[in-house]
């Protein structure tokens, strides 16, 4: 905020939207505002732009008023939200997990320029544990949608989903998430939502591990059109969620009130994860200079991904619609 004129409590509001700060316009706006319905408009863009900031992915479809978000921001949003039943449509993040990388990348460039570290850090994890459904996206048709995985993972001598099966390489977690996974779409809306908060990311792992680590492969993958390129990505997803940058999401306490990393700590774990995913086929592409916070991620996401994958301007669209409506 250096060089920043701040002459009025709507000059405030108007800076405070700038750095994303949704929860403290929405709080302070009924105070400064006198225009009641001006009022309620700008705390419903707060409300829209607080989910997107902390990947509160299950209500990025809530409904909201199109005079306090344009349609285009709400269509956005929810090409990004996980869908709350398996006949939910659109898929949103089930059809396709890119959009949903591009606010990953909003929210860590956003929460590096705040210093909010904790957070930052919370969205990396995030962005790790569902990696390997980008790598398979181009193989798959879709972001890993249960409702449409291919029958080539039930094909006949496949050890996908068989729980206690000694030879996979699948933990007991993975194996009954898998086996959850190839039943999930005709369960209620209640054993949908709870297999997506508690299983589907273990899926994405099992996949992964399915591709590029299995010592004693099964038909299971038989159905991939290009089981290499694949098996390569993937690899690069899995040593990602093993890195010493995602790792300090379990170093320390995070969310507890200390053990927080700082810049330099965060800088320093990059760094060695960048040396340590470089020992994969396709991990060198972190080394990039790209300008990002985290130099090299977005282009160590669109290899993986196999397609173009950056920031997509999400947050900064929401802030200025904000400006907007603050006047």
């Amino acid at each position: 905020m250096t060089g920043l004129r701040i002459d009025s409590a709507r000059d405030l509001l108007v800076a405070l939207a700038g750095r994303y700060s949704f929860g403290d316009v929405g709080a302070l706006a009924p105070a400064v505002l006198k225009d009641g319905e001006r009022v309620e408009l700008v705390v419903t863009a707060c409300e829209f732009g607080q989910r997107l900031l902390t990947l509160d992915a299950e209500d990025f479809a809530a409904e909201v008023s199109p005079h306090a978000v344009p349609a285009d921001l709400r269509r956005r949003a929810r090409d990004c939200n996980m869908p709350q039943t398996a006949k939910s449509q659109p898929r949103g993040a089930l059809e396709s997990m890119r959009p949903a990388y591009g606010l990953f990348l909003d929210v860590i460039e956003a929460r590096w320029r705040r210093r909010e570290f904790s957070a930052m850090i919370a969205a990396v994890h995030i962005a790790s544990e569902y990696l390997p459904l980008l790598a398979f996206e181009p193989a798959l048709g879709h972001g890993g949608d249960p409702v449409r995985w291919p029958e080539g993972l039930r094909a006949p001598g496949s050890r996908f989903g068989v729980i206690g099966d000694r030879v996979c390489a699948h933990t007991r977690a993975e194996q009954s998430a898998a086996e959850r996974t190839l039943r999930v779409a005709v369960e209620p809306s209640t054993g949908w939502r709870a297999y997506l908060d508690r299983q589907h990311s273990k899926v994405a792992g099992a996949l992964a591990t399915c591709v590029a680590r299995c010592r004693h492969p099964c038909p299971a993958m038989d159905w991939v059109p290009d089981r290499e390129d694949l098996a390569r990505r993937a690899e690069v997803a899995l040593a990602f969620a093993n890195s010493p940058l995602v790792r300090l999401r379990h170093a320390a306490p995070v969310g507890h009130g200390f053990g927080v990393p700082s810049a330099e700590e965060v800088l320093d774990a990059w760094e060695r994860s960048r040396a340590h995913l470089a020992r994969t086929a396709v991990g060198h592409e972190a080394a990039a200079d790209d300008g990002f916070p985290l130099p090299g991620l977005p282009t160590l996401l669109s290899a993986v991904a196999a397609a173009p994958v950056g920031p997509g301007g999400l947050l900064a669209d929401v802030s200025a619609h904000l400006v907007h409506l603050l006047g």
